[in-house]
């Protein structure tokens, strides 16, 4: 692993977040494609969302290993102030206060598994435990170019 890598990995503890957004279901190896489907409809129909807190900011949610239908997705979201008439077609979820290993990741979609696999090995060498149980996220700061992307990459730890 490079030192760079190193060097921008830390450890975050975030409060609690309200989302409201779209959640994505399909295949495994269609999320690349579908994801960035979904982010167009959610800038769309952004203004039907009441209480956004930052909308240049969107925030991708989903666990590694979902132990029912129900946690089974990504759900693609900005961050409300409170959930409140939750718009046709869209959904909501509370994510709870948790604390995670981050590293941002600027490039290409089809680069992020890398940046990923950078993460977990910081996670690993660091002797925390990734918890592949709960809510993991990405902030994106930067979506409307597939090949320029600025996602903060967000995996729960203990």
């Amino acid at each position: 692993m490079s030192e760079q890598a190193l060097v921008h990995a830390a450890v975050k503890e975030l409060r609690e977040m309200k989302l409201a957004g779209f959640r994505v279901l399909c295949p495994g190896d269609q999320y690349i494609k579908e994801i960035p489907k979904a982010i167009s409809l959610l800038n769309e129909r952004s203004g039907e969302i009441k209480h956004v807190l930052n909308p240049h900011q969107l925030v991708g949610a989903f666990f590694v290993e979902e132990s029912s239908q129900e946690e089974d997705g990504y759900w693609i979201c900005f961050e409300v102030k409170e959930i409140e008439k939750v718009p046709t077609g869209m959904t909501s979820l509370v994510i709870p206060a948790q604390k995670y290993a981050s590293l941002r990741h600027k490039g290409s979609n089809h680069e992020i598994g890398n940046s990923y696999s950078k993460l977990h090995g910081w996670i690993e060498e660091k002797g925390y435990s990734r918890l592949k149980d709960k809510w993991h996220l990405e902030i994106h700061h930067k979506w409307n170019n597939l090949n320029d992307l600025d996602i903060e990459l967000l995996d729960a730890i203990k």
